[in-house]
């Protein structure tokens, strides 16, 4: 056992201590779940180094939206209704449309964007609205990702209000077929990995070095040893042996409580920080989305119990639906199925520049 992990693990830890060593990025992990006659789950973590209120949001179809960026932006109306969970109420940081296509942002230090001209020939998107400008207007991954393609638009980004930090991320995209994407922004360009396997991301590095990584940790069997800091690197390799090692099953129950423990091992303990590493952080709430059965589960750190919304009970019309909210961000506690307990709220703001 020891030569074993001397010769076999020791070069790959080095490696990744070598590739996050001078990283400083909010730790999330989001990953896909294939199971038996087209049971299909994803999960993500949101951890984020201060408080970051969230809230759910339903959203209909038919409203009219633009990008955020000035007289230069993209202008749309959604195709499609959501349930989103917003961040601070100015962004939407992930969601699942009634199509069932997800859309998760996650942090990437090492993004950097293209620039923008607000008098310019190309249009802009906040990167606020990236991913509920995929959710309203694509029902497959295969179709955002041919429209993103096009590059009809540049993503623009900026501080966080009242903060030091730039948001910097990437973009995944997973649907009920099983099919995925990843989109970040790579030295000014848009990278666009696209194929069903891409079933786990992380943080930094970007997600070509991720998939090197875990490439590696592949001839190391993980029932004798698996990476276990709250690093990037090290997360993805145990989302993708641990999602992998679960039952397979199109048990509904079985699955969701399957992939719901996945998450939570890649998760951050609350209150835990990492000397030397002030932004690999806390666990602030996990989702689940069951794509085939049209369920999103929401888990707050700091609530006893996880919520969900089953989309069945939820009407996205144009003509009567309206936009709802569940309020989350100040710690209220809710049980089980919670359509019933979203009110009508004014939408709000998604911030700009």
């Amino acid at each position: 056992m020891k030569q074993f992990f001397l010769k076999n693990a020791l070069p790959a830890i080095i490696a990744i201590v070598i590739l996050t060593i001078s990283t400083k990025a909010e730790a999330c992990t989001r990953v896909v779940y294939k199971g038996p006659n087209g049971t299909i789950v994803t999960a993500r973590s949101m951890d984020f180094s201060m408080e970051i209120p969230a809230n759910l949001w339903q959203f209909p179809r038919g409203i009219k939206r633009e990008g955020q960026t000035g007289t230069n932006t993209v202008k749309w109306t959604s195709k499609y209704g959501s349930i989103v969970v917003s961040s601070w109420d100015i962004a939407v940081s992930d969601g699942m449309n009634e199509k069932g296509l997800n859309a998760n942002m996650l942090w990437l230090s090492n993004s950097k964007y293209p620039p923008f001209e607000k008098d310019g020939n190309t249009k802009g998107l906040a990167v606020s609205l990236w991913a509920q400008y995929a959710l309203d207007n694509f029902a497959t991954v295969k179709e955002a990702v041919e429209q993103f393609r096009k590059e009809e638009f540049v993503v623009v980004t900026d501080f966080i209000p009242g903060t030091d930090k730039y948001t910097t991320i990437h973009l995944s995209l997973s649907d009920p077929t099983g099919d995925n994407a990843i989109l970040e922004y790579v030295n000014g360009k848009l990278v666009i990995h696209h194929d069903p396997s891409y079933t786990v991301m992380t943080n930094d590095p970007i997600f070509e070095e991720q998939l090197a990584i875990n490439e590696y940790w592949k001839e190391i069997p993980g029932k004798i040893f698996l990476p276990g800091t709250n690093r990037a690197a090290d997360r993805f390799v145990r989302a993708s042996y641990y999602i992998d090692a679960i039952p397979q099953t199109d048990n509904t129950r079985v699955a969701v409580a399957s992939v719901f423990s996945v998450i939570r091992n890649c998760s951050v303990p609350y209150g835990i920080s990492t000397e030397g590493f002030p932004n690999l952080s806390t666990t602030r709430w996990r989702i689940v989305a069951d794509q085939k059965n049209m369920v999103y589960y929401f888990e707050d750190a700091l609530s006893p119990n996880a919520v969900w919304v089953d989309f069945k009970n939820l009407d996205f019309s144009q003509s009567t639906g309206k936009v709802k909210k569940l309020s989350l961000d100040k710690q209220q506690v809710y049980a089980g199925e919670t359509s019933d307990k979203f009110v009508v709220t004014k939408p709000f703001v998604f911030q700009g520049i």
